[in-house]
Order: C-alpha cells, then sequence, then structure tokens
C-alpha cells in the first residue's frame, strides 16, 4: 500500500491518504460518507480490504 495509491475499503475505491506502521487512512468527502457505507462505519468494524497489487509491485522497483 502506498500514499495516493488506490484501496477498495467494502467495494468503495478510495486514495490512501497516508501509510504508517500497522495502519493506513483515507479522505473521505461528505458525498462518499452519505452515498456508501462508509459513513456508518466504527472503529474495529470489520471491512473487506481489496489493495491496489500494481503500485506494491512499483514502489519495490523504484526503491530497488
Amino acid at each position: 500500500m502506498v500514499e495516493k495509491g488506490s484501496i477498495a475499503v467494502n467495494g468503495t475505491s478510495l486514495t490512501v491518504s497516508a501509510v504508517g506502521q500497522g495502519y493506513f487512512e483515507v479522505s473521505l468527502i461528505p458525498t462518499t460518507l452519505r452515498e456508501t457505507t462508509a459513513g456508518v462505519l466504527a472503529p474495529g468494524d470489520p471491512v473487506n480490504l481489496e489493495v491496489d497489487i500494481v503500485a506494491k509491485y512499483v514502489e519495490k522497483m523504484v526503491r530497488g
């Protein structure tokens, strides 16, 4: 997972705004919160994640 890459959370494609040890952040706009399940999620709720695997390989190639 890389910053500015994408991740799907419960089928909603989002842009990763930060990545740290054991966590990631996304920025949500009011429309996304209103029109998806993101607005009703609470910390600790289970979600389905799908990571942009291409970004992972590109980052690995660039960093050597």
